[in-house]
């Protein structure tokens, strides 16, 4: 970019990379700023949303999710990220891509919309990072994933839930069973995934390493960063984040609360040493931002979700020797 933008990046900024000047309580609210743009040449990660919510079994309101993130993520767009010390936007190609349409009121049509979004998103070459919207959003995105980088997936997944509970319909919508589906249909390997913040039960959790909440807290990040490495290891690997991951007091802003969570402190610590990691996709959902306290929720998923982008700059650089 060879001049300074002051204000409204997302819209004026000529380029792929650089950062604009913004004042954080104004201007055209993309995600950190960065430019929208259907334009997918030379870009390396596209951010986008996928406002849905009706596969929520308690209380609505992720379809709102996306644009809580986005609002949230105006301050992260004015410093150089904590703990990175860097501008990602120097190196790494990012556009906001915007929010995944689909047909609300046509139920069957959601998930294979979904799945042609990101098959053309991963058919450009670009990386993908996705603001939900609920749980369920991660099945058809792994679906297109598995396409392009072969199946099955190993699957890092934080989440107060497994889903895993048991759904052989081809056609529900739940966002408590599509794990089980993407074992079922082989898209992800059990044997290479782990999930981690589990505090609720199921009699089968299909062979997936969990480590839940209890341990987390018991053995702390270190441990849960080294068990990751050992099951994981350098297997392509899709990394999905629900926003009840944490506990309820650090994100209340959700649809399924679960006390006895983890912090973002111990969260984030874990989010930012995935650098080992072969990740080819990723993540941030169930943020319910009616239930939300001064944007707490939203603003941690806002960080968890910059942090990601600055894993895949560091190995775009490690990339490039």
């Amino acid at each position: 970019m060879s001049e300074m933008i002051y204000g409204d990046g997302a819209i004026r900024r000529p380029g792929l990379y650089g950062s604009s000047i913004e004042n954080t309580y104004a201007g055209v609210l993309s995600f950190m700023r960065r430019t929208y743009s259907r334009e997918l040449n030379g870009v390396d990660v596209v951010v986008s949303g996928v406002p849905l919510d009706l596969s929520t079994t308690f209380r609505s309101g992720a379809r709102l999710g996306p644009q809580a993130i986005r609002a949230a993520s105006v301050q992260l767009a004015e410093l150089k990220p904590y703990p990175w010390g860097f501008d990602p936007f120097d190196d790494l190609a990012v556009i906001d891509y915007g929010d995944c349409w689909f047909d609300a009121h046509n139920p069957l049509s959601i998930k294979p919309t979904i799945v042609e979004h990101a098959r053309t998103i991963l058919a450009s070459g670009a990386k993908m990072l996705t603001l939900g919207g609920d749980h369920f959003i991660t099945y058809p995105l792994l679906i297109a994933h598995a396409e392009k980088y072969g199946k099955p997936l190993a699957l890092l997944h934080f989440d107060a839930h497994c889903d895993t509970w048991p759904d052989d319909s081809p056609d529900s919508l739940n966002h408590g069973t599509m794990f089980y589906k993407a074992i079922k249909d082989g898209l992800i390997d059990p044997a290479k995934s782990v999930q981690v913040g589990i505090r609720t039960w199921n009699d089968n959790f299909m062979g997936v390493k969990v480590l839940d909440a209890p341990w987390v807290h018991d053995h702390g990040p270190e441990a849960v960063l080294a068990e990751i490495t050992r099951v994981i290891g350098d297997h392509p690997v899709y990394v999905t984040f629900d926003i009840d991951c944490l506990d309820p007091s650090a994100a209340p802003g959700t649809g399924t609360p679960v006390p006895g969570g983890l912090s973002s402190a111990q969260a984030l610590k874990i989010v930012r040493n995935l650098g080992g990691l072969n990740i080819v996709g990723m993540d941030v959902v169930e943020v319910a931002p009616s239930y939300d306290q001064s944007e707490i929720t939203a603003i941690a998923a806002a960080h968890i979700a910059c942090d990601m982008l600055c894993l895949l700059r560091n190995q775009k650089l490690a990339r490039q020797g």
